[in-house]
């Protein structure tokens, strides 16, 4: 019996225009009826999620900025940050790479030190709390992830200048165009097994929904783990399944329909 349903947002429970399907609200609302617990895992900030499911944000629960903050009922459960003085460095790298833009990811606020317009347009969809700093070294506030952005690719351009670092940070690329640098034991699955243990939800009750490498972890933790047929190449290799059909075929509800959840 699944006790527990954990989607990625972009890629997989939304479309490519960042849309939720109509049928969301009525498919959450049943398998909650039947004490389903649902949630939100992504690279997303919180207050993002939470204004995006205004509606029923106080019966889901939110894994965001890749699991290093997570909430539910109104209630913070659990937060992983990065140490200062290594955000800090990250940030100093970033600023040497060419084409290359920041996001210092707080727990209060998201912060960038730009004011390209094409930018702010991209990252305004992911982070509902957004600043505009002078330095993002000297933001007060507690650091959960840094964010880069390359609009050329992230998997050739950015990753290989911090592949070194990766016995010592999680280094994730989140998106075609994102890289996240967490702690190093902050990730989306180790966040859903410390729930999974605190709500006794075994492996085998979990069903689990990626698509792109920050989700690597997660597809570890459930029984019923499920690449999108859109998913990165990777993610399909660590997935026990692959849904039928792609995010913007709506693929998560229609996968949930077909296992007889609702």
């Amino acid at each position: 019996m699944i006790k527990l349903i954990v989607t990625d947002m972009d890629g997989t429970l939304l479309n490519d225009q960042h849309e939720l399907h109509p049928d969301f609200w009525k498919i959450e609302e049943e398998l909650t009826g039947k004490g389903v617990l649902f949630a939100i895992a992504s690279g997303r900030q919180f207050y993002n999620l939470e204004a995006k499911f205004d509606r029923i944000k106080n019966r889901i629960m939110f894994f965001a900025e890749n699991g290093t903050f997570v909430s539910y009922q109104g209630k913070e459960l659990y937060v992983n940050p990065i140490e200062r003085d290594s955000a800090i460095g990250f940030i100093e790298m970033g600023r040497k790479l060419d084409e290359t833009y920041l996001v210092l990811c707080g727990k209060n606020s998201a912060y960038i030190e730009t004011r390209d317009q094409e930018f702010i347009d991209e990252v305004s969809k992911f982070y509902e709390r957004l600043e505009i700093v002078d330095d993002l070294t000297q933001v007060n506030d507690t650091i959960l992830k840094v964010t880069l952005c390359n609009f050329n690719g992230v998997e050739d351009h950015t990753f290989p200048h911090f592949v070194n670092y990766t016995d010592r940070f999680k280094v994730a690329i989140a998106a075609k165009i994102f890289i996240d640098i967490t702690a190093h034991d902050a990730n989306k699955g180790d966040a859903i097994k410390g729930i999974q243990k605190e709500l006794n939800i075994s492996p085998e009750e979990t069903l689990v929904f990626g698509d792109y490498l920050n989700d690597l972890e997660m597809m570890q933790v459930a029984h019923h783990s499920y690449a999108m047929k859109n998913a990165h190449p990777e993610i399909k290799e660590v997935s026990k399944f692959i849904t039928e059909f792609d995010n913007n075929e709506n693929g998560v509800l229609r996968t949930i329909e077909s296992l007889g959840l609702v």
